[in-house]
């Protein structure tokens, strides 16, 4: 049995930020990092985005696997659900399936939109454990993932298709942004150091910046 060592202790979930934190992405890249670095251990990664482009709100996790397969396409995260091929409530259960094919099998992020109260809108949010998708509209679908990724774009509680297909897209894509980019620097990171533990630079805004 391997011990961790003391500087290997997990990070307090949820870890959670504001889009609009000029250090939104480095907080959520050292998430990543820190989680998978000590969870996936030597595993491959597989990062599934949940939605879909025919809601603006539900678009979130689309939006972020698109920018992902450009960002991280040379390496060998694999990424399920883009703009071109989206995974929602029709195909999730297929995909679920492939990556249950899959050997070894892969340390799974999921990536999701979801609704809350009006003072979170625009939180980014890891948390430990799959996701359950679908159940802030009352969908009962399969739970996704080791680790997952939501993002609050808009209010819950009544009338939540309408609220989605309402959800102002300049939002949704600036989070999608942070998100992806996120992912992208904790996982890259976690690449590079083959292993070995390095610290993570914090990143601060620029003096006079917001």
């Amino acid at each position: 049995m391997r011990f961790l060592r003391q500087d290997e202790h997990l990070p307090r979930y949820p870890i959670r930020v504001a889009y609009n934190d000029p250090n939104a992405a480095g907080v959520l890249a050292q998430g990543v990092w820190e989680t998978v670095r000590i969870k996936a251990r030597d595993r491959n990664v597989a990062i599934i985005c949940v939605g879909t482009d025919r809601s603006t709100g539900d678009a979130l996790g689309p939006l972020v696997g698109s920018r992902l397969a450009e960002t991280l396409q040379s390496t060998e995260v694999q990424i399920f659900g883009t703009l071109d091929e989206p995974v929602h409530a029709v195909n999730l259960t297929e995909t679920l399936t492939r990556l249950d094919r899959m050997s070894p099998a892969p340390f799974v992020i999921a990536v999701d939109a979801c609704l809350g109260q009006v003072n979170s809108i625009g939180q980014i949010s890891l948390h430990d454990g799959p996701l359950r998708p679908g159940a802030g509209v009352n969908k009962q679908l399969p739970a996704v993932g080791d680790i997952h990724i939501t993002g609050i774009v808009n209010v819950g509680g009544y009338m939540e298709y309408f609220v989605l297909q309402n959800t102002r897209l300049q939002l949704v894509f600036r989070m999608a942004r942070i998100i992806a980019d996120g992912l992208a620097e904790g996982l890259v990171r976690r690449l590079r150091a083959g292993g070995e533990v390095l610290p993570f630079p914090v990143r601060r805004p620029a003096p006079g910046g917001p």
